[in-house]
């Protein structure tokens, strides 16, 4: 799949989950998006910690010879329940994917570092994280 196609489906994806906004008249009757939307973060943000969880455990099985389509569902699921996340706080994929961009070519261990010194210094540090 190409990377176009990937961040169509992405932005295809996060307008579906926007519309279902309850301000938007998601119907939680109806959207399992506009039932976790309407409960909250604490509902979403839960689902983001089972998905994770899931996602561990898929990928110790398939490291045991396990069906590696096992973890990219479980992914799926983590991504999507960190897209309804994004779209409650005003975010989109294209904001991750600004990020990922923005880190591309930069040592994970040369940002840290940067953070620890900034730190040092009395600057505020920037968040971690470090190019897969």
């Amino acid at each position: 799949m190409s990377t176009t196609s990937s961040n169509d489906s992405l932005a295809r994806l996060a307008a579906l989950i926007d519309s279902r906004k309850p301000e938007r008249g998601g119907d939680p009757q109806a959207s399992y998006v506009a039932r976790l939307l309407h409960k909250g973060p604490d509902a979403f943000l839960k689902k983001i910690g089972e998905e994770a969880t899931e996602v561990v455990m898929a990928a110790k099985d398939v490291q045991h010879g396990a069906d590696p389509a096992a973890l990219v569902y479980e992914m799926a699921d983590l991504w999507f329940h960190g897209m309804v996340a994004l779209a409650h706080f005003g975010l989109s994929p294209a904001d991750v994917i600004a990020e990922l961009e923005r880190r591309e070519g930069t040592s994970g261990i040369e940002e840290k570092a940067l953070r620890k010194a900034q730190a040092r210094e009395g600057q505020e540090p920037q968040p971690e994280g470090r190019t897969p």
